[in-house]
């Protein structure tokens, strides 16, 4: 398969299904919507002989780094296409890599669907082990000013029986 028609098959499968993007020479950058994670942008590089899939997914853990890379791990036993990955900064990202012959509709439509399921149903709990003192320091101030903490809903839990 060449770079082209599968150039014309991804394009053909985001506008097919209303997703965002922009196409820069051989590389499509998505937008994916999501609920936990709202976005997650998503590149895929078209090669000669594969295409190559990077998302970012959060930034370097404030803390329990290790927890958060082990987890992350444990998690990849069960992916598919992509896997988590850090960058040198310790940045986290999904990245994987297909072969150009493998792309097909259902092909992106299961890459894009996992970059999604993995982005988002791992958002919450990369937060909750990376960033939980932030997050209780943020409740806090919301509190004392008597704003609304209603987009930290998910991390209540984390602001109650402290002592």
């Amino acid at each position: 398969m060449s770079s082209n028609l599968a150039i014309e098959i991804i394009t053909s499968y985001l506008d097919a299904n209303d997703l965002s993007y922009e196409l820069v020479g051989n590389i499509f950058v998505v937008t994916i919507p999501g609920e936990k994670k709202l976005r997650t942008t998503c590149s895929l590089s078209i090669g000669e002989s594969a295409v190559t899939v990077n998302a970012f997914v959060a930034r370097r853990p404030d803390e329990n780094a290790e927890d958060v890379y082990r987890w992350l791990l444990e998690k990849n036993l069960k992916t598919y296409a992509v896997a988590f990955a850090v960058d040198s900064l310790g940045d986290i990202y999904l990245a994987g890599r297909v072969p150009i012959t493998a792309i097909s509709p259902t092909e992106i439509d299961r890459i894009i669907g996992c970059v999604a399921d993995y982005s988002d149903n791992s958002f919450n709990t990369i937060l909750e082990l990376g960033f939980a003192t932030a997050i209780r320091k943020e409740w806090d101030w919301r509190v004392s000013r008597g704003e609304s903490t209603a987009n930290l809903a998910a991390f209540a839990h984390l602001a109650e029986h402290r002592d």
